[in-house]
């Protein structure tokens, strides 16, 4: 995990049970940038594809992003310290709508989380609740939508876990990709029923 801390501007907070605390707070471009460079050239963000980029290409990059009135880039924080990316955006504004029938409430994200120093149980699922308890909490999201490359193997497994519905496949400009969408009601079950197992196995232990 990364040894920068700085809570500020925090749009969300969750504080999980023998796990920690995650918070959400907007992308600082004056602060942030180096960091961000360091996690998309790691090879394992090979899917971000942004391995040989400079620290100045990642800058513009994200001031170019940051800019769109439609998308925003946030930082996510655990117990004060900053370990995974993640892009909102409205699909109704975005390219992406270009590839399914879009429909308003329709959100996309993006999510990188850093590498880690130390292994968490369940560390990568809170982060992933986290932030669909986030997208959720907002009255105008009705649907979020993914759209992974196919052959992210990883993420798949995560998004059917969250509820999401893997709906077709599509050829964009720099991906073959996986178009998925999660409703409300798809998330709460889908969280239910792994809360339910989680809490089944504790009683065996």
């Amino acid at each position: 995990m990364n040894t920068i801390k700085m809570i500020s501007n925090v749009v969300f907070s969750k504080t999980i049970e023998n796990f920690g605390t995650l918070q959400l707070r907007p992308l600082d471009l004056d602060t942030d940038i180096p960091l961000i460079h360091e996690w998309v050239t790691k090879p394992y963000a090979s899917y971000w594809e942004m391995q040989d980029s400079s620290l100045e290409a990642v800058q513009e990059s994200y001031t170019a992003v940051t800019a769109l009135a439609h998308h925003d880039v946030f930082i996510g924080m655990y117990n004060e310290e900053a370990v995974f990316l993640m892009e909102r955006y409205s699909a109704t504004k975005d390219p992406i709508s270009a590839y399914y029938p879009v429909q308003e409430g329709d959100y996309g994200m993006h999510l990188l989380v850093a590498p880690p120093t130390e292994k968490i149980h369940g560390f990568t699922w809170h982060i992933f609740t986290t932030i669909l308890d986030y997208f959720f909490s907002n009255d105008l999201v009705n649907r979020v939508v993914v759209e992974p490359d196919v052959n992210n193997k990883k993420i798949h497994a995560l998004n059917v876990k969250a509820g999401f519905q893997y709906e077709s496949t599509i050829e964009l400009p720099h991906k073959k990709a996986a178009l998925a969408f999660c409703e409300r009601v798809n998330y709460k079950t889908a969280k239910m029923n792994v809360e339910t197992k989680e809490n089944r196995l504790k009683k065996k232990e």
